[in-house]
């Protein structure tokens, strides 16, 4: 395993364990989040805020994890499932019932010494919403 996917099998197990600082330790201080069909946020401090939203609104599972890394080790992505509860009201969104959903997504990461620097994800808005309504 090269270090690049090392760190990012390790940020998923973080977030699998609950344990944010460990999570924040991998990023870069100026780390880039592009939010699923939101606005870049830079900072780890945003990305601690993103991350309490996250956690006060939904519960999360990560399956089937698929890491890729290109030959520089520079960028990486991973493929999974995430298997979820809405718990609470988000912004813009539908009302939350503790609804359950399964939805395929993806990130992608750039890696400079080590750390974090850039993480982009995606998943199917309209497909969540359509699981959350039914």
């Amino acid at each position: 395993m090269t270090e690049t996917e090392s760190v990012i099998r390790g940020y998923y197990a973080a977030f699998a364990a609950g344990d944010r600082p460990a999570m924040l330790a991998l990023l870069a201080e100026d780390v880039a989040h592009d939010v699923n069909q939101g606005r870049r946020q830079t900072g780890r401090e945003a990305f601690r805020a993103f991350l309490a939203h996250m956690d006060a609104c939904y519960r999360e599972e990560i399956r089937d994890l698929t890491v890729m890394v290109d030959g520089t080790g520079t960028r990486a992505a991973a493929e999974f499932m995430v298997e979820g509860e809405y718990l609470a009201n988000d912004s813009g969104l539908p009302e939350a019932r503790g609804q359950r959903y399964s939805l395929p997504a993806g990130a992608f990461f750039t890696l400079a010494e080590g750390r974090i620097t850039r993480v982009t994800t995606y998943y199917n808005l309209a497909d969540w919403i359509r699981q959350v309504e039914s």
